[in-house]
Order: structure tokens, then sequence, then C-alpha cells
């Protein structure tokens, strides 16, 4: 142990020390040198104000013996070696006899040269002074006066002596203290810890007998069982997120809480069926793709709009339901909603103000004051329903989305120590566009009253302090993307939302192969056909319309593909009553009719639109029998259709076309990226997707794989629970030093 400590501490500090010396020495150098260059200039002053009186009147030719005995007598001194009296054109009146040859009265007619100089000769350095005798305009001579450098050279190697014996003999007696009082506690240390490891007491909580005056012993058992007890779960935790490394998160980093989560879409619907019983459906939502599978990871509760016909049918009392039906895993709160108020907050100011507002698909926002009054009356319920939910004092909130700007603020004014994290899963549009709406100061602080404000990329983060820095009174530290608001600080962050991996769905459906085979059944298409599909909403941020055009701009222009490849279009249905997407919807069809009538033929349609709701299984097996997917949003959050159709992939097959403003273009940059307002651009993509050779596909497919399978849904929901739990100990801190505070008051 000995050896060890002075191999590890005793060499480094020597090592240490020795740098330090050597970097100080010219430092020290310098030092001197200009301290004694002040000492020779102030000793040069000197001299001459001496022989300021006698020299003037010893100029004069017949003073010449006169002259030279007086300069004889001057540089009796050691230092100063020779002394020059020079008329100002550099004519010599007299020098000394121990001038150096480089030194003459040439030096003394450029005025311009600074008084005092050091001069290298070939015995060593010197110093020059020149002073003038009379007035500066007109001397009448110039005095240069030469000393002696050596003695700077010798002082300064006795001061590097000195300097460099000091540090060794310093280091020397701080090492050997040093090494021998931590042998001392180390060797302490050691055996009783060695003798814990033996008997296994770290897997305890107590302290084994050890007193509190060695409490690194408490420090290493602690360690000690946390390796223990998280060794299993370190490769999941560190590189491969799964729900247990989620689980380990929601443990250990935020002390196992209370989960909500709030959003209007519910995970799971109930609608009667034609018998009249209820029936379970999946919807068609992004956001519940995302976050179904974290709270089935972490359980907890689930508030959403009840919206099915069916939903009251099977909840219990507190309107509340177990789900997954299949294998209960946590609770779904339902909220229910008037016609009056799910009209105004949802359709009207949700979905005809913010969702327009916020997509650049060129849909003029609708803003009515009913609309906001309902949406702020129905964020006030969700409110009510939370603190009737909570059973904690300081849970977690996680609030989805548009539909509930307002919530963050509501929620922390009935529970004020909850961590709430907001995500909004639509774009944000820069300052200007957003100042449209006439309530953007309310929805702005309701929002800021969440710890964490995430989105899909940076840039939106972007907008978003900007719209703040725009429209409110707040403090805003872009460094570290941070807004203060009436004292309460809310991170901004980008969290890219992703799918579960491996899609569970994938465990219930045959092989691609056979997946091609049942849809080609299913649809009539022969198999020379190649397939493509499209899995949205009906909604007119898509592009459904656009598509449409591109697939009839190919087969216009390429006449070779016809009745060769069809598009199997997926439209659920969505925000029927809104006029928008009914035009919307005449319009999709009326485009898909268009380009059957142009193109199709008795046995082939090239576009095959389905516009009923489609279960995840359905979905999962156009994904696997597609040869292409096509997904051109004119303006995307995220769009995990594209992760979907690539984690679907286990063959490695398939070409994925996928839009630049779609969030998930800046991960998958493999796929085919186009521009969707650019019909020619998409239909070239279409193309390149069916002539693209066996080997391309499969590398593109390989890699897009593995950003999808290394970003998945839990890393997502990791990385936000993780600053959660960050938000959470810095206002435990702050609470601790508080009351601290209010103690010494007392005391005080």
């Amino acid at each position: 142990m000995l050896k060890t400590l002075v191999w590890r501490f005793a060499l480094p500090t020597l090592i240490a020390i020795a740098a330090a010396a050597y970097f100080a020495v010219p430092y020290v150098d310098r030092v001197l040198t200009e301290w004694f260059l002040a000492d020779v200039e102030m000793r040069a002053r000197l001299v001459m104000n001496s022989m300021g009186e006698t020299l003037p009147r010893l100029l004069d030719d017949a003073a010449q013996p006169t002259l030279r005995r007086y300069l004889a007598g001057v540089t009796t001194d050691e230092r100063l070696l020779a002394v020059l009296v020079c008329r100002p054109n550099g004519q010599p009146i007299h020098m000394t006899e121990r001038t150096p040859p480089q030194v003459g009265c040439g030096l003394a007619t450029q005025p311009d040269e600074p008084a005092y100089r050091v001069l290298k000769t070939p015995t060593g350095l010197v110093h020059l002074s020149r002073f003038d005798l009379g007035t500066p305009a007109a001397p009448d001579a110039r005095v240069l006066l030469v000393h002696d450098l050596s003695f700077v050279d010798r002082r300064q190697s006795t001061v590097r002596d000195y300097i460099i014996v000091m540090a060794l003999v310093s280091t020397v007696i701080v090492v050997l203290l040093t090494v021998v009082v931590a042998w001392l506690v180390l060797r302490r240390w050691g055996t009783a810890l060695i003798r814990d490891i033996k008997s296994r007491r770290f897997m305890d909580d107590g302290d084994s007998g050890i007193g509190p005056s060695l409490p690194i012993l408490s420090q290493v058992r602690q360690v000690l069982r946390e390796i223990e007890r998280d060794q299993r779960l370190e490769i999941d935790y560190q590189e491969n997120w799964t729900p247990r490394a989620l689980q380990h998160v929601v443990k250990e980093q935020l002390d196992s809480p209370q989960m909500i989560v709030v959003s209007n879409r519910q995970p799971y619907v109930h609608n009667r069926g034609p018998d009249g019983k209820p029936q379970v459906q999946v919807p068609a939502s992004g956001m519940v793709t995302a976050l179904e599978p974290i709270i089935r990871a972490c359980s907890g509760v689930w508030i959403a709009h009840g919206s099915g016909n069916a939903d009251r049918d099977v909840v219990d009392l507190h309107d509340r339901v177990g789900v997954p039906p299949s294998d209960p895993a946590y609770m779904l709160r339902r909220v229910w909603l008037t016609e009056t108020e799910e009209e105004g907050y949802y359709y009207g100011f949700s979905n005809e103000g913010l969702w327009p507002l916020c997509h650049l698909a060129y849909v003029r926002p609708a803003f009515r004051e009913n609309d906001w009054t309902q949406y702020q009356a129905v964020n006030a319920k969700f409110a009510e329903v939370v603190a009737r939910e909570n059973r904690a004092d300081n849970p977690v909130v996680l609030i989805q989305d548009y539909h509930f700007a307002l919530l963050p603020a509501l929620v922390r004014q009935r529970i004020p120590r909850a961590t709430v994290a907001l995500f909004w899963h639509i774009p944000w549009p820069n300052s200007e566009t957003f100042g449209v709406c006439p309530w953007k100061v309310e929805l702005l602080r309701g929002m800021l009253m969440a710890d964490i404000v995430g989105f899909h990329t940076r840039y939106h983060c972007q907008n978003f302090l900007e719209t703040c820095d725009r429209y409110l009174e707040c403090q805003i530290d872009h460094e570290h993307m941070t807004v203060t608001i009436q004292g309460h600080v809310c991170q901004i962050a980008p969290y890219p939302i992703s799918i579960e991996w491996p899609p569970r769905w994938l465990e219930q459906l045959p092989s691609a192969e056979e997946c091609k085979r049942q849809v080609r059944e299913r649809y009539g298409l022969s198999d020379r056909v190649h397939v493509g599909v499209g899995v949205e909403r009906w909604d007119f941020t898509k592009g459904i319309v656009e598509r449409f055009r591109a697939m009839e701009l190919l087969l216009e222009t390429r006449p070779e593909w016809r009745g060769r490849v069809t598009l199997l279009q997926v439209a659920a249905p969505t925000r029927s009553k809104l006029p928008a997407y009914q035009q919307l919807r005449q319009e999709t069809e009326e485009g898909a009719a268009r380009v059957n009538e142009r193109f199709g033929t008795e046995d082939w349609k090239p576009i095959v639109l389905i516009s009923e709701h489609q279960e995840p299984l359905q979905v999962f097996e156009l994904y696997r029998a597609a040869d292409f997917c096509l997904v051109n949003s004119l303006h995307d959050g995220m769009n995990l259709v594209a992760k979907e159709f690539v984690a679907a992939r286990d063959d490695d097959d398939g070409v994925l076309i996928l839009s630049t403003f779609a969030g998930a273009s800046r991960e998958l940059i493999e796929a085919l990226l186009v521009n969707p307002y650019d019909i020619a651009e998409t239909a070239g993509a279409i193309l390149q997707a069916l002539e693209m050779p066996r080997e391309e596909r499969h590398e593109r497919m390989r890699l897009m794989r593995r950003t999808v399978k290394e970003n998945n849904v839990y890393r997502w929901a990791g990385r936000m629970l993780m600053d959660a739990a960050r938000v959470r100990r810095r206002d435990q801190l702050r609470r601790l030093t508080e009351q601290a505070a209010q103690q010494i008051r007392k005391i005080a």
C-alpha cells in the first residue's frame, strides 16, 4: 500500500511541482530583469544628476585633460562601464577607456531612439542611457552612459537555484507527511471495509458498528449496495432503453412518485358494436402510440376525455377503468364533457385555432371568444380531476399537447409541489405567427408554470423562446434554455418522440412475405403490382391530396408503371365536424376517383382509399407488406408513421419517402427526403423507390432501424423524467435551504 501511495501520489506531486517550477522560472527571470533594468535606469539618472553642473563647464577644448580625469573618476563604479560625451552631430568629444567597440557617438544622433535601451556586445549585455546637455531643442552635447549588465545573469542564476532547492525541499516534506498520514488512515479504513465485504455487511442498511468519524465508509457501502442492486440493469439503463430501464429511472431518480398523464385523446376507446356491446378500439394517434408503453411500464393514472359512446358503460363509480382490457396495468380516468364544452374547447379553440396556427399548412386559424371561454373551463375541469386523483404531496404530472396550455398553471395552484412537464406534440411557430392569437399572453403564462416544456426539435424550442421574449416580461437564458417568470424557472428542451422497440404488434403478425400475400389477396392485387402505403389521420397537414397528385404525375409521365404500382392510403376519420376537414375529405375522395378514372382498369386501381379506422395490427400488416411508405406531411412535429414503418420492417426491406417538414426527417436521414409541395420531386422519389436496388434498400433500412432502436420511446420518456428528477432535487434543496434560514432567524 505504501508503494502504491508513493507512486500514485508522491510521483505525480513531484512532477506537478517540477512542472510548476519549470514554468515559473522564466516568469521570475522576466520580473527580475525588469526590476534590475529599472534599478540601472535610476542609477543612470543619479549619475547624470551628479554630473549635471560640472560637465558643461568641462566641454571647452582647453579643459580636455580635466574632462578625462573627471570622467575616469566617474567610471570607477564597477557597474558603470563607460561614459561618452558627443556633439549633437555625432562628433565625439571624449570616450572613456572601457567603451565597447559597438557603442559610439553615432548612437547619440538618433533622437527617435528610446533614451534607455539594452545592447548586445561580444562580452555580454550592456545598458545604454542617453541624456542631453543644454536645451532639449538645441542641446550643446549628448552624454551616453554604458552600464554593465553581467550582474543580472549572476543574480538570476542565484535566485533560480534558490527557487528550485526550496521547491524540492518543500515537496519532499509535504509528500512524506501526506503519504504517512494517508497510509495510516487508509490502512484503518481498508481494514474496516475488508471486514464488511467479507461479511457482506454492505447489503444491510445499517452502518455495521462503524462510528460517524469515518463517513467515507458509509459512502462506500452505499455504492456497493447500488452496484449490487443495479448490476443487471446497467446495460439497459445506459445503452438499450427498455421498460425496465424506464422503471429504474422512476424508482432511483424520481424515488417512485405517483405518475399522472393528462391528454385529450384516451389510449383505449369503448364504442358499441353492431350487437350493442362495448368494443375496445385503439385510436390512431402518435401521442397515444408514444405514451401508452410508458404508462404501462411505470403504472399510474391516465386522465383523458371519455369520447366513446360506450365509455360510461365500463367505468366504475369513480369514472375509472383498468387498461389494457386484456391485462390491466394502469388506471384510465375519464373526464366527461358536455357537447358545448367539446364544441368550443376541442373543435373550436384547439383545432380551428391552435392547430392551424402552429402548422404551416396555409389554413386560416379561427379564434372566437366563446371557444376561448370553453377552453378555459375544460382546462379547469381537468385540473380539478388531477387534484382529486392525486395521492401524493409531489406527484409527477405529464401533460400532453396543445389542448392543455393552461393546465400547468392550474395544477400548480392546486398542487404546489407537483413536478409538471408539458410536452407540445405539434410544431411551435415563429413569434410573429403566434402573435395572431388574441390570448397569446395567457397561453404562454399557463405553459411556463410547468417545470419542463418539451418540443420535438431544437428549432421549435428556439421559436418558443423568441415568442416568450417578444410577448412576456420574463428572464430568458438562451444558453441553458430556461425562462424565469414570477420567480418560477421553466426548462425548455427538445425531446424527439419515438415509438416502443420492438413494437409489440410484431409478435402477433406472420413474416413479411406472408403479410404481403394476405394484403395482396385482401385488396385484389397481383404479384406484379408494387405496393405503396400511406397511413394518416384525415388532416390537411398530412399532404394526402399532394400524395395523390404525385401518383398521378408518375403514371402520366412514366406510363410503363401503369398497372404495376398501387398506393394503399389509410385515412382515419377525425374532426369530421369541422368544415376544413369536410372539405379535405371531399377533395381527397375526388382526387382518388380522378386518378383511378384516368389510369385504372377493371382489375387494377392506382389508389385504394381505406377511409375507416384500422387497428394497429392491420396497420403494421400494411407496413410489412409495402414496398414503400409515403410520408409527405406539409408540416409535422414528428410523424411517428415513419418510425412505425421502419420498426415494422424486420426483413430490412422497403423504402421510406419522408417530408423534410416532418420532425422525423432530422433522424431518419437515410430516407428519400422530399419537399411535399414539389409534386414532381415527390413523384421522382416514388420512382426512385420503385427502382432502388435491393442492396441499397437493405442498407438504408438497417441504418434507420438502428436509429429508431437506439432512440426509442423509452429514451424519450427517460430523458424527460431524468430532467424532472433534477428539477425535484433542486426544489428539495431550495426547501431545505429555506427551512434552515427560518431556523436561523428563529434562533437569532
